[in-house]
């Protein structure tokens, strides 16, 4: 992640429209047009170590957007992010223009993120937090064999298959949709389970759970079909038991813009 220190101060064009948000840190991923456009806008609107900032301007793709928004995880700083990656789904718009206004207008997103605690083979506890989800997928080539239970209740003795996945709606459009899970709209109180090529049984296609669940799942004959677990960046190979729930005592918050929120974004994803 890079950053850019210079003295704060907007240009001569931004001074009534920035006091609003008086220090703004603008941090880059790795990415030529990420760094370079990260160079112009600290030059014209000035900059801050993204500790001291009230927002920080995220620039890149949405992979560095969950980095960004990890990172500051109930720091209580917003984070607006700037399109300078590929997809770009979580992020705004580039445009370099008036943009102490664009964010001062922006709305607010308050996410709360899935805690993932899983034991791997030599009862080694981990722990880690996801925005878009947590994921369990085969390490051989021996298809993956799962039991899972919600709330301590066992829903699904066996499932046969490379993986499961618990996605939240921040992250439904993402790993879940290409594995084709329902897409939740941002504020739905549920969580999506969704099996990752199914074997057996052929025909389940998932499940929406309360997002106040406890979602509990075993890894059977482990050592045969070894099986690891991800939360968003985070992995945890040869794990024999993974639980995932939301964890409402932490939260990250996103800056959107009005006129592109993520609800729009969603439905656009849908009818696309």
């Amino acid at each position: 992640m890079n950053e850019v220190a210079r003295p704060a101060g907007p240009s001569h064009a931004e001074v009534d429209a920035s006091t609003a948000l008086t220090r703004i840190a603008f941090v880059a991923s790795e990415a030529p047009d990420a760094l370079q456009a990260q160079g112009r806008l600290a030059a014209r609107y000035g900059t801050v170590p993204a500790e001291d900032a009230d927002v920080v301007v995220a620039l890149g793709g949405d992979g560095f957007m969950l980095q960004t928004l990890h990172r500051f995880r109930d720091s209580g700083t917003p984070i607006y992010g700037m399109n300078r990656g590929s997809v770009g789904f979580l992020m705004n718009s580039f445009r370099e223009e008036d943009l102490p206004a664009r964010i001062a207008a922006s709305q607010r997103v308050v996410i709360h993120p899935l805690m993932m605690e899983a034991t791997d083979i030599k009862g080694r506890q981990h722990r880690a937090w996801a925005i878009n989800e947590v994921s369990l997928i085969r390490q051989s080539y021996q298809a993956a064999k799962l039991r899972i239970a919600i709330d301590g209740k066992v829903r699904m003795e066996e499932l046969i298959c490379d993986g499961v996945l618990v996605a939240t709606p921040a992250g439904s459009t993402a790993y879940n949709l290409s594995a084709q899970g329902p897409i939740l709209p941002i504020g739905t109180p549920l969580l999506a389970v969704t099996p990752i090529s199914a074997f057996r049984p052929r025909r389940w296609r998932g499940a929406l759970v309360p997002d106040r669940a406890r979602v509990d799942i075993a890894v059977m004959e482990f050592e045969k079909r070894p099986v690891n677990a991800t939360a968003d960046h985070f992995e945890v190979r040869d794990v024999v038991a993974v639980r995932a729930r939301l964890d409402a005592n932490s939260s990250m918050t996103m800056l959107v813009d009005r006129d592109h929120s993520i609800e729009e974004r969603i439905l656009a994803e849908q009818f696309g």
